[in-house]
């Protein structure tokens, strides 16, 4: 190896490992400056109660309908999205494998519509509602997060879908099974932790997006009763009370963001432990 090529490797490994670090503290920090400003606020009362009269002026009450809400609405959503998207990324992999164009094209859309800023989605979700006759809702709130994580969820599930090898499906249907089988039967549990992986980031998008639900969700201080009522959500609960000009209400704000990623937090480390344990399984055909 030559003494120029030696120099440029060494460059870009450094910079490499400084930009990892430099994520990496930046995320440290953040959570620190969650978990500190949040643990000094955060109490029983916040977690198990719902906010009262005049909460956001410094009275008492908590924020278990938001809590609740964004539990019901991202794991509704998570679960709608879950239940369409694993069709179309199996259908991509499994049915139109030797397509390779048509492949390219519908995962170069799915790309796009990633990348979408939430609050269109939003503002989709709102035109919909108009057109339908549907008001804010946790049905609304729902329809509209599903829309939003669903690009995330199949082109998440098609990039663990496409390591398995070629040569697995060709030796399920040599041995007599469809297709179908052989997407639900063979693919999933090949790629089990994968997809757990895939639906853990959906939820987490889910429910810690507040532009997407701002205009359809609602807000609410009660707890969600019926699909088509208002529902509090836990972003919209921590963008109401930063809004606060109270010193108490804002420090509430970091205990209902301290939940939050508690919630996040606990979601991801059981996906972990659910995907290595059905990481090993067997394939039986």
């Amino acid at each position: 190896m030559k003494l120029r090529e030696k120099i440029e490797e060494r460059f870009f490994k450094v910079l490499m490992i400084m930009a990892t670090w430099f994520i990496l503290a930046i995320l440290a920090l953040i959570i620190f400056s969650i978990f500190e400003k949040g643990i000094k606020a955060i109490s029983w009362e916040i977690l198990s109660q719902t906010p009262k009269g005049g909460y956001y002026y410094g009275k008492g009450g908590g924020i278990l309908n938001a809590i609740t809400g964004s539990l019901v609405l991202a794991v509704g959503a998570t679960v709608l999205a879950f239940v369409i998207g694993l069709p179309v990324a199996l259908y991509i992999n499994v049915f139109l494998v030797k397509r390779k164009k048509l492949v390219s094209i519908i995962r170069f859309i799915l790309d796009l519509v990633w990348g979408i800023p939430s609050i269109v989605y939003g503002a989709f979700g709102f035109t919909l509602m108009v057109i339908i006759g549907l008001q804010t809702s946790l049905l609304a709130g729902i329809i509209t997060v599903t829309l939003f994580i669903l690009p995330i969820m199949i082109r998440s599930m098609d990039e663990i879908l496409r390591t398995v090898p070629i040569g697995l499906m060709e030796a399920s249907l040599s041995l007599g099974t469809n297709k179908s089988e052989t997407a639900f039967r063979i693919f999933t549990r090949q790629t089990v932790s994968g997809i757990i992986t895939a639906v853990l980031l959906s939820f987490g998008r889910g429910i810690g997006d507040a532009a997407s639900v701002l205009f359809t969700a609602g807000y609410t201080d009660n707890l969600p009763n019926s699909l088509l009522e208002p529902v509090a959500t836990l972003p919209l609960s921590i963008f109401f009370q930063l809004s606060s000009p109270v010193p108490e209400v804002q420090a509430r704000a970091y205990a209902s963001a301290l939940v939050l990623t508690v919630i996040i937090l606990v979601a991801s480390l059981f996906s972990r432990g659910l995907g290595r344990r059905y990481h090993k399984t067997k394939i039986n055909f």
